[in-house]
């Protein structure tokens, strides 16, 4: 006990004499911590010695490192994503509600033929009118017989019909084709700001993982040496008043 009591090491910071239970080697520390000590003292040797005081302090220094690297990184994907998510320079837009706006009376028309034209009540009562068009020329009701057999008028009629409603068809379904084609761009611009923000996410979301959880077990490490030097050094102080009561005694 004498003999590590008149054992003096002076401390690489201060140049002071400490007992050996009052720090550690510089080759005992953490490369990390190792390197951070070397800034300030660059000829450092491995053998070299630094009190408890000093080596909390730069421990302490490591730690505020690591959290303020760890917050600019944050800030840095935060203000990221901020920008992401605030971006105006496309807006999403009703496509349904714009293209209703946009509707001229004739579009107007040909939507109403072509959703009328694909109606069971078009078929039936188109199915209707010929029927009674062909009895009554056939039995002669009401005295009327304007379009006898092989019914010449009501080809006519028919082929008037499909000449008439077949463009105007056309003219509706052009419109859907237009709209299918403003929904997949507005879909795709949808999709392309929903993947930047996902992408910016998952960035911030692999630096938590992989950066700011492996810093706070680091920081926890630095703390429980922390905690351990300090443990063996009360430990130490408990010895010594043991001695140096038995001293007292004798």
């Amino acid at each position: 006990m004498e003999k590590n009591m008149e054992r003096g090491l002076k401390c690489l910071v201060d140049q002071k004499e400490y007992d050996l239970v009052d720090g550690v080697f510089l080759k005992d520390l953490d490369g990390s911590l190792r390197a951070l000590i070397r800034r300030d003292y660059p000829k450092a040797a491995d053998n070299q010695f630094i009190c408890s005081e000093h080596l909390v302090q730069y421990r302490v220094k490591k730690m505020d490192q690591m959290i303020a690297k760890d917050y600019r990184q944050n800030d840095k994907l935060t203000r990221k994503l901020t920008r992401v998510m605030e971006n105006d320079a496309y807006q999403v837009i009703d496509v349904r509600e714009q293209l209703e706006h946009s509707l001229t009376f004739g579009q107007k028309i040909a939507d109403g033929v072509a959703h009328f034209g694909g109606s069971w009540a078009f078929i039936l009562s188109f199915i209707g009118i010929m029927i009674f068009w062909i009895l009554l020329n056939i039995f002669h009701w009401f005295g009327v017989h304007f379009d006898p057999y092989p019914f010449i008028l009501l080809n006519l009629f028919l082929s008037m019909v499909a000449a008439i409603q077949a463009p105007l068809i056309m003219m509706s379904q052009n419109r859907s084709s237009e709209y299918d084609r403003m929904e997949s761009r507005n879909d795709y611009q949808v999709n392309q700001k929903s993947e930047e923000e996902i992408r910016v996410l998952h960035s911030k979301i692999d630096h938590l993982i992989q950066q700011d959880q492996p810093n706070l077990l680091q920081i926890q490490k630095i703390q429980t040496e922390m905690l351990g030097s300090i443990e063996s050094q009360v430990s130490e102080l408990r010895r010594l008043q043991q001695y140096f009561e038995e001293e007292n005694k004798k």
